[in-house]
């Protein structure tokens, strides 16, 4: 191969390594984390002069949650390469197959981290500060099931940073709505997560991971999250009751609420081979639907 074949062959690969790490870490799954970001802007900045985050906060914000879940993501897969080679379910995953380096992977992470930091500082002090406590949470959450079952809490409150974030991007504090916010979406993460590791219990306690399907069993860990989104729907509702938020808001909360019952409805501790149109599908369109309902209830 010529010296300039070789140039342009390396010029088009470019893209495709691209693509694979897109790919690698789900990037299209930001829609779950974005909408109830833009959530806790939106109610954060009701009682503030104006009523709305500035053109300013929602692109650092949304550059904040973006560079936080690829961080997350990519400290994922790294952390995580030694036990995704020996899982047949994760064995085609680019890192394992080869396909992208670990350090393609690292300086993804790195970057994303940069770029978080960056956004914090951008919006405001509070969000600075907090930052690197948030970026300590979304990496070491990916060591939580080699010790202990109660990794999906740990899960669901490293997504849960985003409303909390969304929140504290815009007001410049954090506030009890906040965080009933935030536990609203820590506990459907979680709980979705137990689902998640409902196929992996065979492989789990052979290889020493942890996690309530394991420890529990499967029919357990299903009532566990069925509570777990019962207590979700709940904090939902006393959030618009507590706020004073207009009827389209609980619009949203209903078709929402309805939509996880559908989700527990279609999987079964018997059967989850729908567990991925549950998971990846349905959960976008209620984060969207209660953002949606949201910002119709402050126009309103």
């Amino acid at each position: 191969m010529t010296t300039a074949s070789s140039q342009q062959s390396a010029f088009w690969g470019i893209p495709r390594k691209v693509r694979l790490l897109l790919a690698a870490i789900r990037f299209e799954h930001s829609v779950f984390a974005l909408p109830f970001a833009y959530l806790g802007m939106l109610l954060a900045a009701r009682d503030l002069p104006g009523g709305w985050p500035t053109g300013r906060e929602w692109l650092w914000a949304t550059v904040a949650m973006v560079a936080a879940r690829t961080l997350a993501m990519g400290a994922n897969r790294i952390i995580d390469l030694p036990q995704d080679a020996l899982n047949p379910r994760t064995a085609s995953r680019p890192l394992v197959t080869g396909a992208l380096r670990r350090w393609e992977m690292l300086a993804l992470a790195l970057i994303s981290l940069g770029v978080f930091l960056l956004a914090a500082a951008m919006l405001n002090p509070l969000a600075l500060a907090l930052a690197p406590v948030a970026a300590l949470f979304v990496v070491g959450y990916s060591y939580v099931k080699r010790l202990s079952w109660t990794t999906h809490f740990f899960l669901g409150w490293a997504d849960a940073i985003a409303p909390a974030g969304g929140w504290v991007a815009v007001a410049g504090s954090l506030s009890w709505e906040a965080v009933l916010l935030a536990f609203a979406v820590a506990m459907w993460v979680g709980g979705f997560d137990i689902f998640y590791a409902c196929q992996d219990v065979a492989f789990d306690r052979t290889h020493g991971v942890h996690s309530i399907p394991r420890r529990f069993g499967v029919p357990a860990a299903f009532w566990v999250a069925r509570g777990m989104h019962l207590a979700t729907s709940g904090a939902l509702l006393a959030l618009g009751i507590w706020m004073g938020l207009s009827f389209p808001y609980f619009i949203g909360w209903a078709v929402g609420s309805m939509l996880l019952v559908y989700e527990h409805a279609i999987i079964s501790p018997r059967d989850l081979s729908r567990l991925n149109m549950a998971f990846f599908n349905v959960n976008g369109y209620i984060a969207v639907i209660l953002f949606a309902c949201t910002l119709l209830a402050l126009l309103a």
